[in-house]
This record gives structure tokens, C-alpha cells and sequence, in this order.
């Protein structure tokens, strides 16, 4: 894996949505390779119960930018001390159907043992990069979405996990800049917009 298109990328920003939230890609170098962390989200949050996601939440008044929100929520939610995070570069920012526009920043962190630390988060999940960017890992659909339209929705299926949505569109561009993995030219599959999700 190399981080310096990360470094060297240019992102999007999106100002057009009601609220801003911003969140952390983790990296972690290993000996077996290079991980990414993840958390699971607790049931009985209102917004996305249950899927994965990146360390991360909204903008606070009290935040001076969106990196600080991201390195805050990240020790919040699961213990990592703004001052091990070694911020890479960013992605472009998103929308998302909660109405937030979402940063992400890409980082290296430790590799040690991370808990959850609030409410929000019921587990952390650190996942080998090989195993992200195996296809046989990977699955995606293409339908009618009632706030983006016509869109195509990845998922990743690794150690027991699915990574999906939101989260699964950034862990795409990421993979996309850092690794020589690239998305399939055509999804696997089309469904209607009332289809279940495949998690």
C-alpha cells in the first residue's frame, strides 16, 4: 500500500448540506500487512443502528475545523489520543441521506488494542487490507435511491463483517488511491428501490 496519492490527492468539498460531521481512516501498519479500522455501531442508535463506520461524528461549535471534530470524536468513541493520529491526507467529502456532508481524513495510528469507549460504538474491527481488496470479497448493486437517484452500492465482506454505505463509497476511493485495487466496471447485480440490503 502506498499512502502518497493520499498525500498528493486533491478532495471535493461539499458546503451545500445541513450539518457537517467528519471522521478518521485509520491505518494501521502490522507485520502481516497494512489494516484498517473500523467501528460497529451501536443498535440503538436512530442513524445506521448496527453498521460499520470510520471513528468519527458531527461538527461542534467548540471544533475549529473538521479535522479537530474527527480526532475528537475519535477519542470519544474509542480511545485514540488526537496526538497518535498522523493525519495523511483527505478524501472527498460526501452526502449522506442524514443530510450531513462528511470529511474524511485519512491517518496513521498505532497499532494496539482500541475499545469502545461510548455509547455509540459496540465494537472495534481492524481488518487486513488484502482481505478488503480481495474480490472475492466484494460484491456491488446498482438501484434507484429515493435522495441520490441512480447509484451503485459496494459492499465488503470480511472476517464476519459487511461494509456498506457511506462508509463502504469512502473505504472505495481510499482503496482506489492507495492500493492498485479498483472497482469492477460492472456491479453484480441490479435491483428495485425497494430491495433489502444485502448485510
Amino acid at each position: 500500500m502506498d499512502l502518497a496519492a493520499v498525500r498528493a490527492f486533491e478532495p471535493a468539498t461539499v458546503d451545500d448540506q445541513e450539518r457537517k460531521a467528519a471522521v478518521i481512516v485509520p491505518v494501521i501498519d502490522r507485520e502481516s500487512g497494512p489494516h484498517v479500522l473500523f467501528t460497529k455501531r451501536a443498535e440503538h442508535l436512530s442513524d445506521h443502528p448496527g453498521q460499520m463506520s470510520f471513528p468519527g461524528g458531527g461538527h461542534e461549535p467548540e471544533d475549529e475545523s473538521l479535522e479537530v471534530t474527527a480526532k475528537r470524536e475519535g477519542n470519544e468513541e474509542i480511545g485514540l489520543d488526537p496526538s497518535e493520529v498522523s493525519i495523511v491526507g483527505r478524501l472527498d467529502d460526501i452526502r449522506t441521506i442524514t443530510r450531513y456532508s462528511v470529511r474524511p481524513f485519512v491517518a496513521e495510528v498505532p497499532d494496539r488494542v482500541y475499545e469502545p469507549h461510548d455509547g455509540e460504538v459496540a465494537e472495534v474491527a481492524i481488518l487486513p487490507v488484502a482481505e478488503l481488496t480481495d474480490l472475492e470479497n466484494y460484491q456491488s448493486e446498482r438501484r434507484e435511491h429515493p435522495y441520490y437517484g441512480d447509484i451503485r452500492l459496494h459492499y465488503f465482506y470480511v472476517d464476519g463483517y459487511t461494509v456498506w454505505g457511506a462508509t463502504a463509497r469512502m473505504l472505495v476511493q481510499f482503496l482506489e488511491l492507495a492500493t492498485d485495487w479498483t472497482v469492477p466496471p460492472e456491479p453484480d447485480r441490479e435491483v428495485g428501490p425497494d430491495a433489502d440490503y444485502p448485510v
